[in-house]
C-alpha cells in the first residue's frame, strides 16, 4: 500500500484512484485552483510522509506539476501516457478516464526528482540530444511513438523531445535503463 499523500487535479481523478490503489491519502488541487495553502500543506507532507504527484497528462496537468514541483522539491512523480488518459470518446485527457490496471502499472514506477543534483545535472546532464536522436526517438517519423513506449517503460509518460530529455535527466534515468528500454521500444527485445 502507498503511504505517501497522492496529489491529482480533480474529485474525479481521487475517486479512480482510490478505486486502482484502495485506501490511499489524496489531496486534489481543483485544477488550476491550487492555493498557497494547499502548497503549504502539500509541503508539509512531503517531510512528513512524502508527496506523489499524479496529475492529466495534458498541459494543464504539466503545469500543475511543474508549480508543485518548484515549491515541493521532494515530491515523487507518477505519469500517465496521454493514450492511457484519453476517454473513450477521445474528447478528453484525464486520470479520471484510465484504466485501473494502467494507474496500477504507472505506480509501479514512481518517479523521484534528484534536485540536490540539478545543477550538476544541467551543467554536465547524463543524457542529450544526440542521444535521443542515435537511438530514434527524435528525428524520424516514428520518433514521437518511440518516445511514448519508452517513456511507458521508464515511467516518465510521453513527451515532445525537450520535455523527455528534461524527465531522463531530472529523475537520474540511467545509461543502461535508457538503452534497456530502447531495444525493448523499438527493436521488440524483451527485458
Amino acid at each position: 500500500m502507498i503511504d505517501e499523500l497522492i496529489v491529482v487535479e480533480g474529485k474525479n481523478d481521487a475517486q479512480v484512484v482510490r478505486r486502482a490503489l484502495g485506501d490511499v491519502d489524496i489531496l486534489w488541487t481543483d485544477g488550476f485552483g491550487l492555493t498557497q495553502e494547499k502548497l503549504d500543506y502539500i509541503a508539509a507532507m512531503a517531510e512528513r510522509k512524502g508527496v506523489i504527484v499524479f496529475t492529466d497528462p495534458d498541459s494543464v496537468g504539466e503545469q500543475i506539476r511543474e508549480r508543485i514541483r518548484r515549491y515541493v522539491p521532494k515530491a515523487k512523480h507518477v505519469y500517465l501516457t496521454k493514450k492511457d488518459a484519453r476517454s473513450i470518446d477521445d474528447r478528453d485527457i484525464g486520470v479520471e478516464n484510465a484504466s485501473l490496471e494502467d494507474i496500477r502499472k504507472a505506480f509501479q514506477k514512481i518517479q523521484r526528482d534528484f534536485p540536490s543534483q540539478s545543477t550538476l545535472r544541467e551543467d554536465s546532464p547524463t543524457f542529450t540530444m544526440e542521444d535521443l536522436l542515435n537511438a530514434g526517438l527524435v528525428g524520424s517519423a516514428q520518433s514521437a511513438q518511440y518516445r511514448l513506449v519508452v517513456g511507458k517503460i521508464l515511467g516518465l509518460g510521453d513527451a515532445n523531445a525537450k520535455q523527455f530529455l528534461k524527465r531522463l535527466n531530472r529523475f537520474g534515468i540511467n545509461k543502461e535503463e535508457f538503452e534497456l528500454a530502447v531495444k525493448e521500444a523499438i527493436h521488440g527485445e524483451r527485458l
